[in-house]
């Protein structure tokens, strides 16, 4: 396997569009309230965190992906191993606690920003099954505007982080759409397959909605 492969299959295996809205979301947040300097640190912990939730979920789902012939997925086409993962994840996640500790999220943000990347763990190794599905979602994004303004030695506007985990929820719905047939055969029953993809869209509709709602109102 050549160089150039094994980096793209690692990129690819990060989920990297997802990765990217999330880490530049996170440095407009935090420039919000902080220098342009520890926005960018926050950011980097944030994208280390990425890189641990991407590669674990590659790593749970590989024998799922295989089942439903996904070549598209690093691990079934093999540009990526489960031993680079392995090594990537133990980087990552080193990375994103000194980042997280040392860095301007100091203590308490460093916590917070550890309970959403655990969240994100246990959606991907059992909440994904489950009628609990989305509640990791909603826990690791209404996470990460605590874990900003605490910089700030500030509370978030109420509105703020409710809408940080309304639209993450219904993104969650719309996600796994595009599988969703192949999940239920799989045995994997989260609420979107629960619901199947009228009741996800009509939900993630709704969710929208109340976030655009709550958001022109602003309460405190």
């Amino acid at each position: 396997m050549t160089l150039n492969r094994r980096v793209i299959g690692m990129v690819k295996a990060t989920h990297f569009g997802p990765t990217v809205l999330v880490v530049s979301i996170s440095i407009t947040l935090a420039m919000t309230q902080l220098s342009f300097s520890n926005s960018f640190e926050i950011a980097l912990a944030i994208l280390c965190g990425q890189l641990v939730v991407g590669w674990t979920n590659e790593l749970a789902d590989h024998h799922l992906d295989q089942e439903a012939g996904r070549l598209k997925k690093p691990l079934v086409s093999g540009s990526a191993t489960r031993k680079q993962l392995q090594i990537g994840i133990g980087i990552a996640l080193t990375a994103a606690i000194l980042l997280s500790f040392l860095g301007p999220l100091g203590v308490r943000g460093g916590w917070l920003h550890l309970l959403g990347l655990g969240s994100a763990s246990l959606y991907n190794f059992w909440a994904k099954s489950t009628w609990l599905s989305p509640l990791p979602y909603a826990i690791s994004f209404g996470a990460l505007p605590w874990a900003i303004y605490s910089v700030a030695h500030k509370s978030p506007p109420t509105w703020l982080y409710i809408d940080f985990a309304l639209v993450s929820v219904s993104f969650h719905f719309l996600n796994v759409i595009k599988d969703l047939e192949w999940d239920v055969m799989q045995g994997i029953k989260g609420a979107p397959q629960r619901l199947g993809k009228r009741g996800s869209v009509v939900t993630a509709a709704i969710l929208v909605l109340a976030a655009v709602l709550l958001g022109i109102g602003r309460p405190s």
